[in-house]
């Protein structure tokens, strides 16, 4: 620790000073120009920045985007053609000059409408920077963007009294809205691997508030590389006095004005964190102060684990009031849920029968005793049942657990070992490839689990008090957040806060997202034993 006069830092690492180091922090998001005064206002011209955008990552990906979406359409096009006969009905006899049959048909599958495609994206916001790497506002609107498409080829086909194809419309706008969405996923994948692995296409941010305030919007922020959030300094708002003997993951300064430390330090973000942000005035003036630099400033407030679906604001007189809403737990929406959870589960062991009958058999082979482990677990509303899973003990684990007790490596209600001596062998590799849970489609179809949701704990370990007990205000799930987010690798005061969070803001499209997750964590067997 140590404190200089005139800039007082404290921190267990030396801060980034100009005098540290001998040229720039080697950062793709940001570039620093020579210092110029301080602004006077909104720039009028947005080509014409005193300071061009300090954070840059979103420019070059997002013209690979373009690119992918062009190909995409183009693809879709290609194959609409290549597939149906009567792709091209509704182009013939039309006297356009050098555009007739083939010649027409062709200018507006690979001219108009991909170029009309890329309109509609940027129109609907799918470029936007503040939706793009995260979340799942950017597929939302690349699929009303597709509705917006096929709404405009009809109304257009009308207003020309062409007769096209249905199925050709369908097709091309099923299959290019497939496309879309598979190249959007794949251009986030190699964002989040670039920023988990290097720190590229990231935001440096600075946090500005109380030290509490900023090392929970830290711990926030870094529990997912993914997100391209790295706080690289605190800026406190209370004083130097208050991190006195306080071990800090980043440097923290006090009394520093908040431009000249965001050069020092390489920032290219600023976030105002818990009560700094209610300070109507300074928030204000700082907004102020960073007209035209080049430098985003984002708001944490007080109001953690809520989604954006649920937070709107609702500005009076100029005051922007965060309003939120209730947990949607009822209504279209959850039906459509509970019919999902019904369908798959009925299909998943129509279509899975001959597998799990070739592990009912593996498990005999074994160690003799029943194929199925049924254990009690609570449920929706505190209601007990019977889980359904594949044995993957012992017949004796239950009698041998009192032995292991010590050896517990988890920290809440659930035992957890990695080296458990009471799995056989076969169990282990179920275990480690989560099939002993398939079984739970059984509970699944009978409406006493979802297929996304906490997962049921034993019915003998606890009253379920206090936080914990919000957790059943849901059905539990065969897979939910906290598998997807690291399974048995977490604590339970995490696994309990993704529970929390996934009650809280639930949707169907998360639900989606859980699963698709899901997929690729069964497939690393990450935190599986």
């Amino acid at each position: 620790m140590r404190e200089d006069v005139g800039d007082v830092t404290t921190s267990l690492h030396r801060p980034v000073t100009d005098s540290s180091r001998s040229k720039p922090v080697p950062y793709d998001s940001f570039e620093w120009q020579q210092e110029q005064p301080p602004s006077n206002g909104v720039p009028r011209s947005a080509w014409n920045r005193t300071h061009k955008r300090l954070s840059r990552w979103h420019r070059p990906y997002t013209m690979i985007l373009v690119v992918l979406d062009l190909l995409a359409v183009l693809a879709a096009s290609w194959l609409t053609a290549a597939v149906l006969e009567k792709a091209k009905t509704g182009f013939q006899h039309k006297d356009w000059g050098f555009l007739h049959d083939a010649g027409l048909f062709s200018f507006f599958a690979y001219v108009v409408l991909p170029v009309g495609w890329l309109i509609l994206l940027w129109a609907n916001g799918t470029y936007d920077r503040r939706y793009l790497g995260l979340g799942s506002e950017e597929f939302k609107r690349i699929v009303r963007c597709s509705v917006t498409v096929v709404a405009c080829v009809s109304l257009l086909a009308f207003a020309t009294q062409t007769t096209l194809s249905r199925g050709t419309v369908a097709m091309v706008s099923l299959s290019a809205l497939i496309f879309l969405l598979a190249d959007r996923v794949i251009a986030r994948q190699v964002l989040h691997i670039a920023r988990r692995r290097t720190g590229h296409g990231a935001h440096r941010m600075i946090l500005v508030g109380t030290l509490p305030e900023a090392l929970e919007v830290y711990t926030a922020v870094t529990r997912s590389p993914a997100a391209g959030l790295i706080p690289v300094a605190i800026h406190l708002t209370d004083g130097f006095a208050a991190a006195r003997g306080i071990e800090t993951p980043v440097p923290v300064y006090a009394a520093r004005d908040v431009l000249s430390l965001v050069r020092e330090v390489g920032a290219d973000t600023i976030a105002v964190c818990g009560s700094a942000s209610a300070e109507p005035g300074e928030l204000r003036r700082l907004a102020w102060q960073l007209e035209g630099t080049g430098v985003d400033l984002v708001v944490a407030p007080q109001l953690t684990d809520i989604a954006g679906p649920r937070v709107h604001i609702r500005p009076i007189e100029g005051l922007p009031l965060l309003h939120v809403e209730e947990p949607t737990l009822s209504g279209p929406g959850w039906l459509a849920k509970n019919l999902l959870d019904r369908v798959a589960a009925g299909l998943g062991l129509l279509i899975l029968s001959p597998l799990l009958l070739i592990i009912a058999i593996g498990i005999r082979i074994s160690d003799p005793g029943p194929v199925f482990f049924r254990q009690p677990r609570v449920g929706h509303e505190g209601r007990t049942f019977r889980v359904w899973k594949f044995r993957t003990m012992y017949v004796d684990a239950e009698e041998r657990k009192a032995t292991l007790e010590e050896l517990n490596e988890s920290d809440g209600m659930m035992f957890k070992m990695k080296e458990d001596p009471r799995i056989f062998s076969f169990g282990s590799k179920l275990r480690a490839t989560s099939m002993d849970e398939l079984p739970q489609l059984i509970n699944v179809l009978l409406g006493e689990m979802s297929l996304v949701g906490p997962r049921p704990l034993p019915a003998d370990d606890g009253d379920y008090l206090g936080d914990v007990r919000r957790r059943l205000l849901v059905r539990p799930g065969m897979t939910g957040l906290w598998q997807v987010s690291g399974r048995s690798d977490l604590s339970w005061d995490e696994a309990v806060r993704l529970d929390l969070y996934y009650v809280d803001n639930w949707s169907l499209t998360y639900d989606l997202g859980i699963l698709w997750r899901t997929i690729w964590v069964v497939l690393k067997r990450k935190g599986a034993y």
